[in-house]
């Protein structure tokens, strides 16, 4: 386990600054610049090579400011490239539509605009360690979100009710997203005719006229798509 500067215990986050704002950008690498036990890996605003830069600097916790991007699909591009890398959204709004919305990405981290800088380096620490964060006034939106959808976990349910392995429901992610056949092969490194196997048989299982019968079958059954 690595251990901070200061000769305190504990695991060092390592960060990396993916943010369109380069104020709060270039403000944010100050901050956590002066934390013992927080490392800034990499900085930048969003590029068509930044998942390759952030996965190269082996940053653990990738810090985000935008919402489109963690909407179409950022944490899912990050998660294929490291697995164990956790999200951060930093200068929100608090919103609750919003805010259960980035959550069903899998972000772990919510700090609004107003947080102090101590708020956010907490936040990032926590995350780092396996903890989720977010602000008290929105933690009853997600506990309500949670009640009033299904009390099985969504791919277990789409698994049950649709019959789709893992391997399709992480299909069916790439499929809303417009990619070809070939396209999803080469970023699953498998074989076209593989993907051509699976997504006839998702159609099948599904019952479903074509593919976006299928996302839109997943999203049904509460699969966050």
């Amino acid at each position: 386990m690595a251990t901070s500067s200061s000769g305190l215990s504990g695991p060092i986050a390592s960060v990396f600054l993916l943010a369109e704002n380069r104020l709060l950008r270039e403000a944010l690498f100050r901050i956590l610049s002066k934390k013992d036990d927080v490392r800034v890996v990499g900085a930048g605003p969003y590029s068509f090579a930044i998942y390759e830069q952030i996965a190269a600097s082996g940053a653990n916790v990738v810090v985000f400011d935008s919402v489109a991007r963690v909407s179409q699909g950022a944490v899912r591009e990050l998660r294929e490239l490291n697995p164990l890398i956790k999200v951060v959204m930093v200068g929100m709004e608090a919103e609750e539509a919003v805010f259960v919305r980035v959550v069903q990405t899998g972000v772990l981290g919510y700090v609004l605009k107003d947080a102090s800088a101590t708020e956010v380096a907490r936040t990032i620490r926590a995350v780092a360690a396996g903890e989720a964060v977010c602000p008290a006034a929105l933690s009853a939106a997600l506990f309500q979100w949670v009640a009033r959808h299904r009390s099985v976990i969504p791919s277990v349910h789409v698994r049950s009710a649709l019959g789709l392995s893992r391997r399709e429901q992480q299909l069916v992610g790439l499929i809303q997203q417009g990619l070809t056949n070939k396209e999803m092969a080469s970023r699953l490194h498998l074989s076209e005719q593989t993907i051509k196997n699976h997504v006839h048989g998702m159609l099948r299982k599904a019952k479903a006229p074509d593919r976006l019968s299928i996302v839109e079958a997943c999203r049904n059954e509460g699969l966050a798509i």
